[in-house]
């Protein structure tokens, strides 16, 4: 498969988001990266709801507030201005900390810059390039109940992002447990690569192309379908 056919035959990064969204069950306790997987709080499927979790210390926080409206106080661990829903929560940063350290978060969704098949996780630094420290996110990873990320398949120069062993500095070991990517769902079952969902218009054999380690099979390969946003 050419790169342009790739290209064209993918899912949106609000796709993505959307797609890890229906995932997340009904009053799961949630933290979502800086970033990308910011979106996925936009995206909750009728009749769920999580709660949403940041490290500087909201727990149920809601909406981005309408342009003109932000309360500057009211920020997330990405800077960006939220609102409260009822029973929304304030809480001393190690606090926070604590929280996520002993268990209580049910879900935390990533970026990537590499997923390796037995779990491990990069996504702080690329080389000489990247934020100055891994931050939270490493209390992340091993604290809460399940890691997932949300990630293209494939690098900008189409190098593969789901590799044999990551390259890059780690964040955490053997910590992740599902993967989004425009291409795939992919769970990651001792210490291999499992393939749950794809693109209906994408073969396996082009699939793995664009994999840097073995896809394995374990029953039925849904199609991975997405709504146009």
């Amino acid at each position: 498969m050419t790169t342009e056919t790739q290209d064209d035959i993918k899912l949106s990064n609000a796709q993505i988001a959307w797609r890890a969204a229906q995932d997340i069950e009904d009053g799961a306790y949630v933290n979502l990266g800086i970033g990308f997987p910011e979106m996925v709080a936009r995206y909750q499927p009728p009749g769920k709801q999580a709660i949403f979790h940041t490290e500087n210390g909201i727990l149920d926080f809601g909406e981005p507030p309408a342009e003109g409206k932000e309360d500057w106080d009211l920020i997330n661990a990405g800077k960006k201005a939220v609102t409260l829903k009822p029973g929304a929560a304030f809480f001393h940063h190690a606090d926070s900390f604590a929280m996520v350290r002993g268990g209580h978060l049910d879900v935390a969704i990533l970026g990537a810059y590499q997923v390796a098949q037995n779990g491990d996780l990069a996504n702080w630094r690329v080389g000489s390039k990247g934020v100055p420290a891994v931050g939270g996110a490493m209390d992340l990873v091993h604290g809460a109940k399940q890691v997932f990320v949300i990630t293209e398949h494939v690098t900008k120069d189409g190098k593969p992002k789901l590799v044999e062993a990551c390259t890059f500095p780690l964040t955490g070991v053997g910590c992740i447990t599902r993967i989004y990517t425009s291409h795939a769902v992919i769970d990651i079952v001792k210490g291999r690569f499992v393939l749950r969902e794809k693109l209906p218009g994408l073969s396996l054999e082009a699939l793995q192309a664009m994999t840097g380690a073995p896809l394995h099979i374990d029953g039925p390969v849904a199609d991975l379908i997405a709504p146009d946003l």
